[in-house]
């Protein structure tokens, strides 16, 4: 995804109102940490299967890694998957995935890597992307020669200008390869549309609408050829709703799963739960209206411009400086917060804060009651 806007949105303090994500432990959690809230995954996933039901949802696992979230996602129902790297489609796989889409074109010992994959997990089926055909020659090879046959979509650039190819003559000369190739079986068409955000629904509608417009002619096109497209996935959490509504077509969205303070300065109105927090303290009051935290960029992602941290009840703090394990914060309200006060905050942007961890607390009933080890942050599992 592209980086959210620099200025996340005001998080406010009702004190009438219990906090939902205090702690009645704190004191046994060091910090900084994340805690994940899976009550409110639960309901996350409610609402995106509201908006799309559970065959046309693919959710992006990226944005959790975790295996926990995965098993939510089989309870609820949820039976397709996708993810940006060999070890998170492992991981999905081992914790229950059946259908994985690798939506990343796999190069260099990464093609020898997700055939191993396929074999290794047989019950799983896994699929990727491609947009370039010596990448796709390599698959067929790879794949013939562990005697395995991979699913192949074509990556459609459709204006984000990361990935993909256009989807024009040569998009169907690729796809008529892939239908050719031994080892490999065209499985359809994968379209990104990281470039469409805005808050203006209608907006939103207009610029999606224009940017999938060619990637139904191609999929008429092909049919009409008699290849087989099988299915189209697409999208991120901006769009998924929109799409998943008027369109067949499998929404990936990933963010809405956890949520984040980021998201909403750049998707139209969601109503969807924070359920991911970070947990960091007061280590220094380096001068009047100073408050030094220990939630460096080594702890919260920090693409983007700060602040990368909207924090519960400090609507007016101002983050004026930002190193590997430090945050300083000014404030006038500085002298409520001792050296050692707990402070609760939403990232900016949770997929890369959550790989940042090396393990999260999940919390039940106000108590952080046990780490999980975030799988695949790692680059290798075991394949």
């Amino acid at each position: 995804m592209t980086a959210p806007p620099p200025h996340p949105p005001v998080i406010p303090e009702n004190e009438l109102m219990p906090s939902w994500y205090e702690l009645d432990n704190a004191d046994e959690i060091p910090s900084p940490t994340l805690l994940i809230y899976p009550h409110r995954v639960r309901a996350n996933l409610q609402r995106m299967i509201a908006w799309a039901g559970v065959d046309r949802l693919r959710p992006h696992v990226k944005t959790h890694k975790l295996p926990q979230i995965i098993q939510m996602k089989l309870e609820a129902g949820i039976g397709k998957f996708k993810t940006s790297t060999i070890a998170e489609a492992e991981m999905t796989a081992a914790a229950g995935g059946r259908d994985v889409l690798l939506a990343y074109q796999p190069v260099g010992p990464n093609i020898r890597r997700l055939v191993e994959l396929v074999r290794a997990f047989p019950q799983t089926q896994f699929s990727t992307i491609v947009d370039d055909t010596r990448i796709a020659q390599s698959l067929s090879e790879a794949a013939q020669r562990r005697q395995v046959n991979v699913d192949v979509l074509i990556d459609l650039n459709i204006g984000m200008n990361r990935t993909g190819i256009r989807p024009n003559a040569d998009a169907v000369a690729l796809y008529r390869f892939l239908a050719a190739a031994k080892g490999l079986r065209p499985a359809g068409l994968h379209a990104y549309d990281g470039h469409i955000h805005d808050t203006d629904e209608a907006l939103v509608r207009r610029q999606v609408a224009a940017a999938f417009e060619p990637v139904w002619d191609l999929r008429r096109e092909l049919v009409a050829e008699g290849l087989a497209v099988p299915k189209v996935v697409g999208c991120g959490t901006v769009s998924s709703r929109i799409l998943a509504a008027e369109h067949d077509i499998e929404v990936s969205a990933g963010t809405s799963v956890l949520w984040d303070a980021g998201q909403p300065t750049f998707t139209p109105p969601m109503e969807v739960d924070q359920a991911a927090v970070l947990l960091a303290r007061v280590i220094s009051r380096p001068a009047p209206g100073l408050l030094c935290i220990d939630l460096g960029y080594k702890a919260v992602a920090s693409e983007m411009q700060p602040p990368r941290v909207a924090f519960f009840g400090l609507d007016d703090a101002e983050a004026v400086g930002h190193s590997e394990e430090h945050l300083v914060l000014k404030t006038d309200r500085a002298d409520d917060y001792p050296v050692g006060a707990v402070l609760y905050g939403v990232p900016t942007h949770i997929c890369p804060t959550v790989a940042l961890h090396a393990e999260v607390w999940c919390v039940d009933n106000g108590r952080a009651v046990e780490p999980w080890p975030v799988v695949a942050r790692a680059r290798r599992i075991t394949i």
